[in-house]
This record gives structure tokens, sequence and C-alpha cells, in this order.
């Protein structure tokens, strides 16, 4: 009888580990998700500002549209939802009113614009409905009329709150949590047309 209840007592010690660290892996599979997809957003919103991209006026090169770099594009901050829900069910079912339908008319640069963000922020929501999609630039020359002048690097960012399991913290990005009240991660493109 001793023997028997041994033998369950290291058992369930055993039963714990793996329960334990099953858990572990279930955290590790959603934080390697959602990198793997914003990598894949990050990419394809690389490959949309050099599709959209144009000759400089001022230099030999191309540039995007300067609409491309306001904040308020990105994440849905220029549209509401009435009926609540995640961003994804309030905006990217149907094309709101207020975006542009650029695959089925011709659009200006700055409509295309609206669009682009717009198709961006609902790919990068589609998957991880918490992320945050922005872009930035390191102008090299601030004298032009463009936000992001030839050969400057730009800086897509998609970044998420993450979770630590028993208060178990990873090493932080702190390019990821510039101001940032919670622990995030992020992923990090930095093209240059």
């Amino acid at each position: 009888m001793v023997e028997v209840l041994v033998t369950l007592f290291i058992l369930s010690i055993g039963l714990l580990g793996v329960a334990s660290l099953q858990f572990v892996s279930a955290f590790s599979n959603a934080d390697a998700l959602n990198r793997s997809q914003s990598l894949l957003v990050a990419q394809q919103f690389g490959e949309r500002l050099r599709a959209s991209a144009s000759l400089s006026a001022t230099g030999s090169g191309l540039v995007v549209h300067n609409d491309y770099f306001k904040p308020e594009l990105y994440n849905f901050a220029n549209l509401s939802c009435p009926d609540g829900g995640t961003p994804e069910q309030c905006y990217c079912l149907a094309l709101p009113a207020t975006i542009p339908d650029c695959q089925s008319t011709l659009c200006s640069a700055a409509q295309f614009a609206v669009f682009d963000t717009y198709e961006v922020s609902c790919a990068a929501t589609s998957a991880n409905p918490i992320v945050k999609i922005g872009l930035s630039c390191e102008d090299n020359n601030p004298l032009d009329g463009d936000l992001c002048s030839v050969g400057s690097r730009q800086r897509i960012i998609l970044s998420w709150p993450i979770e630590n399991w028993q208060g178990n913290q990873g090493i932080l990005n702190p390019d990821c949590n510039v101001d940032q009240p919670t622990a995030h991660a992020c992923i990090i493109l930095e093209p240059t047309l």
C-alpha cells in the first residue's frame, strides 16, 4: 500500500511538471504566432510602400506620399465603431464609407495612402486584434517638401502587449516600449526606397 502511495505521489509530481510545461509552451506558441503574423504584415506593408512610391520632384529617387506618415490613418484612429466588437468586426468586414475604394476606382496618391493604411491595419488586426502598426521616417533632408526624402530610412513597427507567466520577464526591446505603460513586443522593418 505504501509503495502504491509513493508511486502515485511521484506520478502526480511528474504530471504537474508536464502541465506546467504545456502552459509555458502555449504562451510561447502565441508569442511566436504574433511575431510571424506581424512580420508578414510588415513585409507586405514594405512592398505596398515600394509599389506606391513615385519619383521625387526634388531628388533622384523614389518617395511615398506624405499622407502615409499621418498616425491618425493607422489602427482605425480615423474611424468610429458604434457597435463595438473587435477592430476586424467593426472595420474590416466591409469597406467603411470614409475609405476610398482604390480597388475598383482610380485614386489620387493621397487617397491611395488612406486606402493602403486601412488595408494594412486590417491585415495586422486579423491575426492579433490588439496589435498596433505605425510608420515613421528618419528624414535626411527636412528642407524639401517630402516628409521622407529620397534615401531616407522608413520604419514600420508593429507592437503588441505581452504577458509574462509567473513573473518571468524576458529581455524587452527598448524600441518596442517607447511611451508604453506595459511591456510590449514588436516587429520593426526599416526599408529604404
